[in-house]
């Protein structure tokens, strides 16, 4: 009879299955390649029957010895499992059982599925306690629900291994037709809007989880909101733009800055020429026909991010500002713990949704101390090192002018204050090296330096 869980409810499991793979396998230690890709020792629920399919998969990944109830049992009776007798007779019942070993496979998914089943029980159950502890605030609870149901279906989705022939037909070649047909455009990489740095990393790509790191007053708000306005104006690609520290208002000032060529603290004073006001009201002319959707939750989750995201429907890409305020959805025991969950799931997020990911990241102050050269490295990456880990494209915005101050006087003159380097530094996808950019502050707004490279 099987155990009760709180609510008295019993839990789900099927004898007959957990028996049969048990059982094909000492009737055919071969069953054993088919079932080691499907269900675990904790997908079994009785004890007896995980520690069985323990020791089988030790054997069968230690051992070339041919599993059969006799050398199972000698390995149950040592690990003090079981009794010689009672061991070797309930293996050779459970080999008996075996109506046939074709439908192995077929067992072991039963298994499985009532292993998913129980765990979801398991994780209502908990949060429904949780929830009535009163201990934490609901977002706190519900995000954390969110989050341990989506770990359920990530441990569900596993894909098996694919012959390379299957690939290359069934993916590689499936995607050369799509890139080359009619509706080319939807598969494409969406272009950054900067002509250099689509070259250095074929566009923002589908499933990319992009890093742009800098110290602080180096542009990395602007430069998001310059590629979020590129990519949805002039790509017409739907982009939600999350931004943990400004307003929607302040946001949508700026971009309507960038794009109306207009000082950004004339429009917080108001102190607009005509001209000016005709040429803010072509860009808003503009902006009402993109879908550049602005989120400024002060406190959000990945967990939350993508449910928002999912709710649009058919987002082509996500930009967030900035890693650092992002909470993770689960307690951890310290912040270094927090951000290699985040950035985890921020690569799971591009993954599952098959979009591109932006984050922004502050760098630690190793830049400053690190004598005549402040150029950012990956090992300014805070608090964590599976952010460069997990990230797919790493880019440093640096400007030489923030360091002024530092530079001898009669070399100060020489320093553009507009120049900003934008240092692509992690590229799974091709080279890494150095674009050379101009911004004007007063617009908030970046420009590649285009003529440099062609020369």
């Amino acid at each position: 009879m099987p155990e009760l869980n709180n609510t008295l409810t019993p839990l789900p499991y099927s004898l007959q299955a957990e028996q049969a793979v048990l059982g094909s396998i000492l009737v055919d230690s071969d069953c054993m390649e088919k079932v080691a890709t499907i269900v675990k020792p904790e997908y079994f629920y009785l004890p007896q029957h995980r520690v069985i399919f323990g020791s089988m998969m030790t054997m069968f990944t230690g051992s070339s010895a041919k599993i059969d109830p006799v050398v199972i049992a000698d390995v149950l009776v040592k690990e003090g499992h079981y009794d010689l007798s009672g061991g070797r007779e309930y293996l050779i019942t459970l080999r008996d059982s075996v109506p046939s070993t074709a439908n192995v496979e077929t067992y072991a998914k039963i298994v499985e599925e009532q292993y998913f089943l129980r765990t979801l029980i398991q994780t209502s159950q908990d949060i429904i306690n949780q929830a009535s502890s009163g201990e934490a605030d609901a977002s706190t609870l519900l995000d954390s629900a969110e989050q341990r149901i989506y770990d359920i279906r990530q441990g569900k989705d596993v894909n098996g291994p694919r012959k390379l022939s299957d690939v290359i037909v069934n993916g590689v070649y499936d995607r050369l037709d799509k890139l080359t047909g009619e509706d080319k455009d939807k598969y494409k990489a969406i272009p950054s809007g900067f002509g250099m740095l689509d070259k250095y990393i074929t566009g923002l790509n589908k499933s990319d989880f992009i890093l742009i790191g800098a110290r602080p007053a180096m542009g990395k708000t602007s430069f998001a909101l310059n590629l979020a306005q590129n990519v949805a104006v002039n790509a017409g690609k739907k982009c939600v733009f999350f931004s943990l520290e400004m307003t929607k208002e302040q946001l949508a000032e700026r971009l309507l800055a960038s794009k109306a060529g207009i000082p950004s603290q004339k429009l917080r004073t108001g102190e607009l020429s005509k001209e000016e006001w005709v040429r803010l009201g072509n860009a808003t002319g503009e902006f009402m026909q993109t879908e550049l959707y602005l989120d400024d939750s002060s406190s959000t989750t990945v967990p939350e991010i993508k449910s928002k995201v999912r709710r649009l429907k058919n987002v082509d890409i996500i930009i967030i500002d900035y890693l650092g305020l992002i909470q993770s959805a689960v307690r951890k025991e310290n912040r270094v713990q927090e951000v290699s969950e985040i950035t985890r799931n921020l690569k799971m997020l591009a993954k599952d949704l098959n979009i591109p990911v932006v984050c922004c990241a502050q760098l630690s102050r190793g830049t400053e101390g690190r004598g005549k050269s402040h150029r950012p490295q990956l090992s300014d990456l805070r608090e964590s090192g599976s952010i460069e880990q997990d990230a797919d494209i790493v880019m440093f915005l640096y400007r030489e002018d923030y360091y002024r101050g530092e530079v001898d006087e009669d070399k100060q003159d020489d320093i553009d204050a507009n120049l900003t380097e934008l240092i692509v530094a992690k590229n799974r996808h091709g080279a890494v090296g150095t674009i050379e950019m101009t911004f004007d502050k007063e617009f908030t707004r970046f420009r590649s330096i285009e003529k440099k490279y062609e020369e």
